[in-house]
């Protein structure tokens, strides 16, 4: 059999990019031969097969029958199958002597940094969100052809079909990749942010009070967020908790723009709409929930009461789950340096708040006398931390007058 490594791999190691999984495709075959020799197939409608020892994936070559459906059988050509493909630089294949098969000159688009699509793309809706993800991990262009096809795809209402689970798992992938922000730049440009994310297109045009954001336009407050939690972790679930943050903005009555009085709550039923929709794990929709609904507290840390304190490291649960309580901070540390020409802007409420959690994690229901019972152990706890952290603020503040 003729089996030739293709997709990613090939693409990645063009770019001297640490190799995607190598996945092979084979001609000249049929899923007979392919047992006999050992491999186990996995999968029905377009079988895979697993290599016996290296375990490597094997598919079969595809290519259109008469009748416009895909079709897996030993006539197929190697071209054929990567004329399937949805864009030129995922269309290349190597043989095992590592020669280079490029019949629509994937490698020039690659040297390029350019995306152009084959005829196919329009076959799978799905490949206008893998459009914008390679450009956010590649940095690519998108070819204005296949920007035209990609339009015309959304206009036709094409993207509503798509489950919420590949949406979700591009999404994802997006947020793990170098620069989230492009992902959504690339979906505005192929008008299908509104059809995906239609929560954060809302945002683009919805003017801020510039005294705070010189940016001005809340969409551009969000991607600029993103930039900051790129830089500052890898973690997708900050990045996603960073990219819903302010949905509430466009909710807020546009006769008192520029001001979004209320913004964070108006923004947690909106960040539930949008993971209910999508079917978005649950550790995701909790960070996302708790970064919408307090960011702004989290900003005015230093000037809260201590029952505000107390109880904003309650509701965030700050002592049991401390990991989640760092991944708020970052979030909120994103939001505050998202705003042009403040990038480099410290951020203290975050130390701030490390310091309050640090001093009070150690009261818990030992502390209490035994004749509290009930709810009122809870009442005490809380009155106990919030003595703690008056105590605190007071010594800060003696501690700032003496330094000044």
């Amino acid at each position: 059999m003729d089996a030739y490594l293709v997709g990613g791999f090939v693409r990645d190691r063009l770019l001297q990019r640490r190799p995607s999984d190598r996945d092979w495709v084979v001609v000249g075959s049929d899923a007979e031969a392919m047992l006999a020799r050992g491999f186990k197939q996995v999968g029905k409608d377009f079988p895979v097969f697993l290599h016996p020892q290296s375990k490597e994936e094997y598919a079969l070559a595809r290519g259109k029958d008469p009748a416009g459906k895909l079709r897996a059988n030993p006539g197929v050509t190697l071209e054929e199958d990567l004329a399937r493909r949805d864009l030129t630089i995922n269309a290349m294949a190597m043989d095992r002597d590592g020669k280079l098969i490029d019949p629509f000159h994937g490698a020039e688009d690659l040297a390029r940094g350019v995306l152009r699509h084959l005829p196919s793309f329009a076959d799978d809706p799905l490949r206008i969100l893998r459009l914008a993800r390679l450009a956010a991990q590649l940095g690519f262009s998108i070819a204005e052809e296949t920007a035209d096809l990609a339009r015309r795809m959304v206009a036709e209402g094409r993207l509503h079909s798509l489950p919420a689970e590949r949406i979700w798992q591009e999404l994802h992938r997006a947020l793990c990749s170098p620069s989230p922000r492009r992902f959504i730049e690339a979906l505005r440009e192929l008008d299908a942010l509104q059809a995906i994310l239609p929560e954060v297109n809302a945002l683009f045009g919805v003017p801020q009070p510039e005294k705070h954001h010189p940016e001005i336009d809340t969409g551009l407050h969000v991607l600029l967020a993103l930039d900051q939690a790129t830089l500052l972790t890898d973690d997708p679930l900050v990045r996603f908790a960073v990219l819903v943050h302010d949905l509430g903005k466009a909710a807020t009555p546009p006769q008192y723009w520029p001001s979004h009085r209320g913004h964070e709550t108006l923004g947690v039923p909106l960040v539930n709409r949008l993971c209910r929709r999508l079917r978005i794990p649950g550790r995701y929709q909790k960070l996302a929930r708790r970064t919408a609904r307090y960011h702004l507290l989290a900003h005015l840390a230093l000037e809260l009461k201590p029952k505000t304190l107390a109880k904003l490291l309650a509701d965030l649960d700050a002592w049991r789950a401390p990991e989640d309580f760092e991944r708020f901070l970052l979030a909120c540390q994103s939001d505050a340096r998202g705003r042009k020409g403040l990038q480099e802007h410290p951020y203290p409420q975050a130390d701030f708040l490390r310091r309050i959690r640090d001093l009070t994690k150690d009261i818990s229901a030992k502390d209490i006398p035994s004749d509290i019972t009930g709810k009122k152990v809870g009442a005490r706890i809380h009155q106990l931390r919030c003595q703690r952290i008056a105590a605190f603020k007071k010594q800060r503040h003696k501690t700032r007058q003496g330094v000044s």
